[in-house]
């Protein structure tokens, strides 16, 4: 097993034709991972930074899965009486057909499209952000994906990923071969690992996309918090 370098295989959600029960089930587990691993307290500690205060915001997650980032976004800002606009964007129309299932009585949007092809041309979101979106991509295209997001927010964008990390495999590995019941998640959770990030890699990848100012640090579980704010 090498960990010096990202492993490009394909994780099977990347593959078309899974059927809708599986995909429902890989997004419900994956949302008790985020839960008890730290990923939403992960995800809100970077829209928070993001914030300023404001008592409107409109937030944008591209690849956002299950919505349950959304989710917690939202209940946070509840509790807070801030008044939210969500907008989540997902290749795959079963993930935003459970996003909508989810957010019935919200005034929340979810496109399936590949978020390269949405062109806010009459109010940016004020936040962007991805949370486990990454590390499904080549470097290459990572590249494109931050500067994509770089100008289509107004405040700015955060990311949450993976870091790559012999632990982080092995234990990930073991928690879902004992409790899951998805065979999506046994296969690719580990393998997400393998795609994941060294701190050099997003250094690199920042300064390629043009992208000089960020905060970029280390959290349990073994993830990257990235924040790039707009200076302007």
């Amino acid at each position: 097993m090498d960990f010096s370098v990202r492993s490009y295989d394909k994780e099977l959600l990347d593959f078309d034709s899974i059927p809708f029960s599986e995909i429902e089930q890989n997004m419900h587990e994956l949302n008790i991972i985020n839960t008890w691993l730290g990923g939403h307290r992960i995800t809100l500690k970077g829209f928070k930074k993001l914030t300023r205060n404001k008592r409107q915001i409109t937030v944008c997650e591209i690849g956002c899965g299950g919505g349950d980032n959304l989710m917690a976004i939202e209940k946070w800002c509840a509790k807070r009486n801030i008044v939210t606009k969500l907008i989540g964007i997902d290749m795959n129309a079963d993930c935003t057909t459970i996003c909508a299932s989810k957010f019935k009585n919200s005034d929340a949007k979810f496109l399936a499209s590949d978020y390269r092809l949405i062109k806010f041309t009459s109010d940016k979101p004020d936040i962007i952000f991805s949370s486990l979106f990454c590390h499904h991509f080549t470097n290459e295209e990572l590249i494109t994906m931050l500067q994509w997001m770089k100008s289509n927010s107004k405040i700015g964008f955060f990311i949450n990923d993976l870091q790559r990390h012999r632990f982080a495999y092995f234990s990930i590995k073991w928690i879902t071969k004992i409790f899951s019941r998805s065979y999506l998640v046994k296969n690719d959770a580990p393998l997400s690992v393998l795609r994941g990030f060294k701190k050099k890699e997003w250094r690199l990848l920042l300064r390629q996309a043009g992208i000089d100012y960020y905060h970029l640090e280390w959290n349990w579980a073994f993830r990257w918090l990235i924040i790039y704010e707009n200076k302007k």
